[in-house]
């Protein structure tokens, strides 16, 4: 791991920028934030897509043991840092009652404090929902107190914000890809289930989505499953999974092998995730065990070599075209 140094480089200007690196949670709650951001007065400048350029840097400045994910999102830290006012890096621990997120989320503020010099302020209020919702209070609070905002107004600000994700997520459930993906409604149903920000970031996973589609394919993903199959599907294991994406990933999974519209499903990981691993092969063994659906277990690494992808995406859909006719 090498320190950054951060150059100075930011005009003192109003309003204000907020950076929000385009990585971790940002494909599940870009909506949330940059509404919240933006209803305040403050401009929000996001990190561009991910690029070779990011990753390379991303791993010189991060622990030799992350995961690919948050290499890369050291990567966007650093395309922003020097561009912005304050970076909006918050330490997630927890979005519902009794679950957490994942170790290396919590962690991504303490991780970045010791690779970065001279970093532009950063948000990193705690949001931490497992005991009470009422928490949530408190974290725009902090913001407000960071940003010299009154705190109704942030609570105001924070309260439209919801709607605004509240009915993305409506969009999503009713079957959607986010924006920027192709809108698909005929081929083989298909469920691909990962990480947002390894199922949606096109650079790391090499056109998963887009090869797919070429090849046929109507993707279904996690997000197009209401909350409530969620929980009804995951709770079929003896011991419930506190880790939420965990908890999504295997309900989700459950429900579209049961679903006969479904003809086969691909697994999603990057190397180095240990609930991943553990969810994926649960997945794998229902699949192979009761459904006999075709699944595929897919791993992503720093590598961008694509003949190897795209000669399992053919088999994989060649075995679902001779089962299907």
């Amino acid at each position: 791991m090498n320190k950054i140094l951060i150059p100075k480089t930011v005009p003192n200007k109003i309003p204000k920028t907020i950076g929000i690196p385009k990585g971790m949670l940002y494909y599940d709650y870009h909506i949330l934030w940059e509404n919240f951001f933006q209803n305040l007065g403050f401009e929000v400048k996001v990190s561009s897509d991910t690029n070779k350029k990011m990753i390379n840097e991303g791993i010189m400045a991060a622990v030799d043991e992350a995961c690919l994910p948050v290499k890369v999102f050291y990567g966007h830290v650093l395309d922003l840092a020097s561009q912005v006012d304050y970076l909006f890096i918050p330490r997630i621990v927890s979005m519902v009652k009794k679950e957490y997120m994942c170790p290396k989320i919590l962690g991504l503020p303490d991780m970045l404090r010791v690779s970065l010099v001279n970093p532009p302020p950063v948000i990193e209020t705690t949001v931490n929902l497992r005991i009470k919702n009422n928490q949530i209070e408190q974290a725009i609070k902090e913001i407000c107190s960071i940003l010299q905002v009154p705190d109704y107004e942030g609570l105001k600000s924070w309260q439209a914000a919801l709607q605004k994700q509240e009915q993305h997520e409506r969009y999503l459930q009713s079957g959607h890809l986010p924006e920027g993906f192709p809108r698909v409604k005929d081929g083989f149903k298909i469920a691909v289930l990962g990480h947002a920000y390894n199922l949606y970031d096109a650079y790391i996973n090499m056109n998963l989505l887009k090869k797919l589609h070429v090849l046929g394919a109507q993707v279904c993903t996690k997000e197009m499953v209401i909350p409530e199959e969620i929980e009804k599907f995951a709770g079929k294991l003896p011991k419930k999974i506190f880790w939420t994406f965990g908890k999504q990933l295997l309900g989700s999974g459950l429900y579209y092998l049961d679903d006969p519209e479904i003809k086969g499903m691909i697994f999603l990981a990057s190397f180095g995730c240990g609930p991943d691993s553990m969810v994926g092969d649960l997945l794998e063994r229902y699949a192979r065990r009761g459904n006999q659906k075709p699944f595929m277990f897919i791993t992503i690494d720093e590598h961008s070599g694509e003949a190897g992808l795209v000669t399992r995406l053919e088999a994989f859909m060649d075995l679902i075209q001779r089962r299907v006719s």
